[in-house]
């Protein structure tokens, strides 16, 4: 499956929009008289990809601001190609083929809005589960930014860690609910859904029941439920159609004992894969067992560094784990979860080297990479 030309065809693109967009269209509505864009121009617009030259962003996209922003994302993500995904994508086809065939769901506990990876490493799901702390910010509408310039700068340092070391770093994702500044994770989202060339087709608000059913809701509605987003796409290359939902909300024990229906959501979609990445040891605590039997149960692969599910609870008889790269232990930060075995294990199968970046290792010579699969 090749999808390392995507990237050259967008680049192609963006330099043919930018010029055709840079023409004078008398039928487009000037600025004063703002129409709302569908949600597929907004995220292209904020990947700074050209719209449709009838789109009511397209004057916008004449402007300076959006113009550097748009230079600036092509040449993150042409790197991101290169030095990453192309490199991953060599990586799973030898080791991991199977990650490539359609799946009824992934998810991505403590994933904030990386999109990016969990489409990477699963990209035929059906269904993706995505959620963090993170709010999701006001429902972003270009035409209403006051600033364009410094909310476009907002978005580019948000995403910048992520694009740079392969995670998110939460306090660059400040929300002020308020002001069209591109705060939250919905802006991260659309940018990422647009680059991975797809197409979005609907966006629905909602939140969850404590049955895990997902109702429809106005955006920032706050209540005791989990509120979250679904986002309905068709990926350009394949014409699959998929969904992912977006849930800001608390998988500790205590968040899930509070608002059962995450997991009860979670539940009603069955069994998948599951990708856990730079999720801050959290599963090596006493109060994340919940979420950890979650994933245990509703997995039969996890692709995963060693901040996921420590080794000790994949049981052998359950479970073949297959290492990638090189154990140097936790960063500094969280040292004291340590995995003396995962150590010796890393030390006896001289397993095979990694050449991208993965969790918070994210030089490539300095990371590791487990797949667990249920027997």
């Amino acid at each position: 499956m090749k999808r390392n030309h995507t990237l050259s065809a967008i680049i192609a693109l963006v330099a043919a929009g930018v010029s055709v967009s840079a023409q004078e269209n008398p039928h487009i509505a000037p600025r004063a008289m703002p129409v709302a864009a569908g949600p597929n121009d907004v995220a292209r617009f904020l990947a700074g990809m050209p719209v449709p030259l009838d789109s009511p962003l397209a004057p916008l996209t004449r402007e300076p601001a959006w113009q550097q922003h748009a230079a600036f994302f092509e040449e993150q993500f042409s790197k991101l190609n290169l030095q990453q995904l192309q490199k991953l994508h060599a990586w799973q086809e030898t080791y991991l083929p199977q990650s490539l065939q359609p799946i009824p769901v992934a998810f991505y506990m403590f994933s904030g809005p990386d999109f990016l990876y969990v489409d990477q490493f699963f990209p035929r799901a059906a269904v993706y589960v995505l959620c963090g702390k993170e709010g999701l910010g006001p429902p972003p509408d270009p035409l209403r930014i006051a600033n364009l310039s410094g909310a476009l700068g907002n978005l580019e340092n948000a995403m910048k860690s992520s694009l740079n070391t392969t995670y998110f770093i939460t306090q660059d994702m400040k929300i002020d609910l308020h002001e069209q500044n591109l705060n939250g994770v919905l802006p991260i989202l659309y940018a990422f859904i647009a680059r991975a060339d797809k197409s979005i087709t609907n966006v629905t608000f909602g939140s969850l029941s404590s049955g895990g059913a997902f109702q429809e809701a106005a955006p920032g509605k706050k209540g005791s439920s989990v509120s979250g987003v679904r986002i309905r796409y068709t990926d350009n290359q394949s014409g699959d159609s998929q969904t992912m939902y977006y849930f800001s909300t608390d998988i500790s024990d205590g968040g899930i004992k509070a608002t059962p229906g995450f997991l009860k959501f979670g539940q009603r979609l069955g069994v998948g894969s599951s990708l856990l990445k730079s999720s801050s040891y959290l599963m090596f605590e006493n109060g994340f067992a919940a979420i950890r039997n979650f994933i245990l149960e509703h997995s039969n692969r996890i692709v995963q560094d060693d901040s996921g599910i420590p080794l000790a609870y994949f049981d052998p008889n359950k479970w073949n784990v297959r290492l990638f790269g090189v154990y140097l232990g936790p960063i500094e930060l969280f040292k004291q979860h340590h995995q003396p075995r995962l150590q010796e294990l890393f030390q006896q199968g001289n397993p095979s080297p990694l050449e991208f970046g993965f969790g918070y290792r994210w030089n490539y010579k300095e990371a590791h990479l487990m797949v667990a699969e249920r027997k």
